[in-house]
């Protein structure tokens, strides 16, 4: 089995380093460092990743990525290179950070001036494929509105609210660019959006995300 989030992580770690502890990120209020923090929390520390999805828990979770940021830098994203043990099998790895490093890959590599897209591989597009359905119909459950969604790849399908009389926007891109705007980062996400211009500025402005 291809491990293509075995491969991500390693050049999300790659990236890290050569950022350095201060580089901006896509995530609000984030540098690098917060972000290695996050990554690092989110694998080795259930007790205070709960907070990442839990609000009665989040300051927890705020401290403990607070100290792991203050730390020594290069052993942080060393931490970040390595799975941890329940993440050594390839399924297991697969399943949990395909879409997360992927989109964290971005967060740095898009904050940075002058980036430009990557090539993303035939195999790797279609695992990622995979993912826009469930991610977009999730993100965007609150949405005021249907979304048609597309691109090479992926089948067709809606998501946001809505009966079949709702107002209608469509958006289209290749399944990785999905997955960023369906994930809260529209300003940077390689899609056309198409719909009455009022409707498509919401949905470009929209707190889209779990």
């Amino acid at each position: 089995m291809t491990s293509f989030a075995r491969a991500e992580r390693a050049a999300l770690a790659d990236v890290l380093l050569a950022a350095g502890p201060d580089a901006p990120t896509l995530c609000e209020g984030w540098a690098t460092r917060d972000l290695a923090a996050h990554l690092v929390l989110r694998e080795r520390r259930p007790d205070a990743a709960a907070g990442i999805m839990i609000k009665p828990v989040a300051g927890h979770t705020r401290k403990v990525q607070d100290r792991l940021a203050a730390g020594d830098y290069a052993a942080l994203v060393g931490k970040v290179r390595t799975p941890p043990p329940h993440l050594r099998p390839g399924f297991a790895e697969e399943a949990m950070n395909l879409i997360e490093f992927f989109i964290h890959l971005e967060d740095v590599r898009r904050a940075a001036p002058g980036w430009t897209p990557r090539e993303i591989s035939g195999s790797y597009a279609q695992a990622l494929a995979g993912r826009v359905k469930t991610s977009a119909r999730l993100s965007a459950r609150r949405f005021p509105a249907r979304i048609e969604v597309g691109g090479p790849g992926v089948a067709p399908f809606t998501a946001g609210r809505g009966d079949d009389s709702a107002p209608r926007v469509s958006v289209q891109g290749a399944p990785g660019e999905l997955l960023l705007f369906f994930t809260g980062r529209q300003s940077v996400a390689g899609v056309s959006i198409a719909g009455p211009e009022d409707l498509a500025e919401n949905l470009r402005g929209a707190r889209l995300g779990i």
